[in-house]
């Protein structure tokens, strides 16, 4: 016997995905063994990430605006912009 599965709707498959990102860990998205370290030390999330602002991140010890710019890029990758961008961000 199969099951038929209930298609979701466009919005709930966006829903679904941008819940998944939000809930990767730092290590998931292409940081630096470095600076996946000194996240994850801190116990940094994705949502957290996304929630904090620049000078919170700056203020973690080791690091600085490089870190910064890497982290952001690696945000953009899965999908989360600065508010500076032309998109928006999502959290």
């Amino acid at each position: 016997m199969s099951r038929t599965r209930i298609p979701l709707s466009k919005e709930e498959e966006i829903a679904r995905l941008q819940k998944e990102r939000l809930e990767m860990s730092t290590a998931e998205i292409g940081l630096t063994v470095r600076t996946t370290n000194c996240l994850e030390e801190r116990g940094i999330t994705v949502r957290d990430l996304l929630n904090s602002t620049p000078e919170q991140l700056l203020s973690i010890a080791n690091f600085g605006e490089k870190t910064l710019e890497e982290v952001y890029k690696s945000l953009e990758k899965i999908g989360f912009y600065r508010a500076s961008k032309q998109r928006a961000v999502m959290v």
